[in-house]
């Protein structure tokens, strides 16, 4: 075999990936990532007018996008989504699965409806969507790509002020789901990893940031002295999502600006 050179491992072009509540944030960044990497993307989010907005600025970048609009929260909104993106993809090549929730109580008053929403959105949503996918596309091509967007809220405990103990233990499922799914389904040249950012602002994390007293107070707390911004995802996901990783299943990578190494994850 002839070794490629790098440009060639890392291009996506032909490729095509459904990225899970890709209208804003982690996911749109990752939907540019893979798109300006040559891939055909389709993001999906429960808001179709922020799915609009996502898909026109991934067309003014030049990369061919479509949505669906689809709640992940409930078995038959996951089934639906897998099926409608087969329609429009034909197959698909990578998997990123993002959607997620997250609600802050303390344990002792944590409400068994909002363990629930966490649970089904961030932990159940992906089994049936990922094992859609994968029964219809991926192991039948022997071929895939899935990218769990867990957090390094899933390797550890929290400081005081962040009461999420569903979210953290949600997160704490996808890394161990990925885990035995990457063996289990390496038979089938299956990749499956998982992402672990570290705080990035976003319309989820600003109870959590005006909690820490601000992005510089928070910043403080990681070795990088920074948070994560718009762009750092974008390497870690097209090496996950690339030939460039072909050779990497069953890991998390925290993208954290060392918090974790700090903290003990």
């Amino acid at each position: 075999m002839t070794a490629r050179n790098i440009k060639t491992l890392f291009d996506l072009t032909g490729k095509r990936a459904l990225i899970t509540g890709g209208s804003r944030g982690l996911g749109l960044q990752i939907a540019h990532a893979l798109g300006e990497a040559g891939a055909t993307i389709l993001v999906s989010a429960r808001k179709q007018n922020e799915l609009d907005e996502a898909v026109a600025a991934l067309t003014a970048a030049g990369i061919k996008a479509h949505a669906i609009a689809a709640d992940c929260g409930n078995a038959e909104g996951a089934l639906k989504l897998a099926d409608e993106a087969l329609k429009t993809l034909g197959e698909v090549d990578i998997l990123v699965n993002n959607a997620g929730a997250s609600w802050g109580a303390a344990a002792e008053d944590h409400p068994i409806e909002a363990w629930d929403k966490v649970m089904n959105l961030n932990v159940r949503s992906i089994f049936l969507l990922t094992q859609a996918i994968g029964r219809a596309s991926m192991i039948p091509r022997r071929a895939g790509s899935v990218i769990n967007i867990a957090s390094i809220a899933g390797l550890g405990g929290n400081p005081p002020f962040m009461k999420t103990i569903a979210y953290n233990t949600s997160k704490g499922a996808v890394i161990n789901f990925t885990k035995t799914l990457a063996a289990e389904w390496g038979q089938y040249g299956i990749r499956v990893n998982a992402l672990a950012p570290g705080f990035f602002p976003s319309k989820m994390t600003k109870g959590l940031l005006d909690k820490a007293g601000g992005a510089e107070a928070l910043a403080k707390h990681a070795p990088l002295q920074r948070i994560g911004d718009d762009e750092d995802l974008k390497g870690a996901a097209l090496l996950f999502a690339s030939d460039a990783g072909k050779h990497i299943t069953g890991q998390t990578l925290a993208v954290d600006g060392g918090v974790s190494v700090v903290t003990g994850g």
